[in-house]
């Protein structure tokens, strides 16, 4: 018996694998999808294991839970991380990261560089034009538009 004869007839090994690669990757990731997906291949292995001739049964019981984790449980999930304490998003992460300016930037427009991410932003203060090149410090984060100041000017 060679190795794809033995995995056509133990199939549960195949999705215990996949689940084994998806909570790795959710270590790495962070973002409670991959580790959703993961438990919907242990439920298909589950069923597998159970039922080896049935891969349209699997294949549904593994998509039906990985649906129902990231519908049900991921958002209560966030929202526990989310509450607890010092727990930082990546834009409140950014105020006070310093970058620079990759254009010119007035209170209307302009673009900056910060820990390798584009982001558009507009100065704190109207009357303050900084020039592209100026390294610029993060004020605060008004949607997807970082409100900076130059890094070695006046304070806003």
């Amino acid at each position: 018996m060679n190795l794809t004869d033995w995995l056509g007839e133990h199939a549960w090994a195949l999705w215990l694998a996949l689940a084994l690669v998806l909570a790795v990757a959710e270590v790495v990731s962070l973002d409670l999808v991959l580790i959703m997906l993961a438990v919907g291949a242990l439920a298909a292995a589950g069923t597998a294991a159970v039922a080896p001739d049935l891969w349209v049964l699997q294949i549904l019981v593994g998509a039906g839970v990985s649906a129902g984790m990231l519908i049900f449980l991921r958002p209560s999930v966030l929202a526990t991380v989310r509450a607890m304490p010092g727990y930082r998003s990546s834009t409140d992460k950014m105020v006070g990261s310093s970058g620079m300016a990759t254009s010119q930037i007035d209170r209307g427009s302009g673009e900056i560089k910060v820990d390798g991410q584009t982001w558009s932003a507009r100065t704190y203060a109207s009357d303050v034009v900084i020039e592209q090149g100026t390294e610029i410090e993060v004020y605060e984060i008004d949607g997807a538009i970082a409100v900076v100041y130059p890094k070695y000017g006046e304070l806003p």
